[in-house]
């Protein structure tokens, strides 16, 4: 059976911090490999600053397009409105049952755990790895039921913080993945 993690994320832009943990849960998670489950809008989240989804999938595709370990997916594009994690999962799940699915989430993402559609099945049904943000709290996923803490390393970049920068005029070419980066670029994305 392919172990897959599925790492869900606007990627409003894809940085390196997104690949050192992917790159991280490929090595140290025990997954064959990793989806870039590139949402739509999550629900949770403002939706002002965020460029359209083919946009944010291009750039997410050509920053992983090197590593065949690595995919972009453009499933929730796909799914009903808003698009709901349990949702994807299910779908997933049902398309592809040689595949075992895990969860990578931050761990920012367990204070609001709690509110997502589902929360107890999805903690019931699929694994989910956990890798720390800034602030975090290890502590707090000893509570937490199947659920594994990665040490990944802390990367305190995000992709708010390379929207404002851009929009200030500074250079973030070494924040975000090469091709990635020239596309950005080249559309000037982000820029005042």
């Amino acid at each position: 059976m392919t172990v897959t993690g599925l790492f869900f994320g606007s990627f409003n832009p894809i940085h390196v911090g997104h690949m050192v943990i992917a790159n991280y849960m490929i090595e140290f998670g025990d997954l064959d490999e990793l989806w870039f489950v590139v949402s739509p809008h999550n629900p949770l989240k403002e939706k002002k600053t965020l460029l359209k989804g083919y946009h944010r999938l291009e750039m997410v595709r050509l920053a992983v397009e090197e590593d065949d370990r690595f995919r972009e997916s453009d499933i929730e594009f796909h799914m009903p409105r808003p698009s709901y994690t349990i949702d994807t999962l299910t779908y997933l799940s049902e398309k592809h049952p040689s595949r075992e699915f895990r969860l990578v989430m931050g761990s920012d993402g367990l204070k609001t755990f709690h509110k997502w559609k589902h929360a107890d099945q999805i903690i019931h049904r699929y694994h989910r790895l956990v890798y720390p943000r800034p602030g975090a709290d290890r502590e707090t996923l000893a509570e937490v039921p199947n659920a594994t803490w990665m040490d990944a390393p802390l990367m305190d970049i995000s992709s708010s913080f390379i929207r404002s920068a851009i929009g200030q005029g500074k250079d973030v070419r070494y924040m975000v993945p090469p091709k990635a980066y020239r596309y950005m670029r080249d559309m000037h994305f982000y820029e005042k």
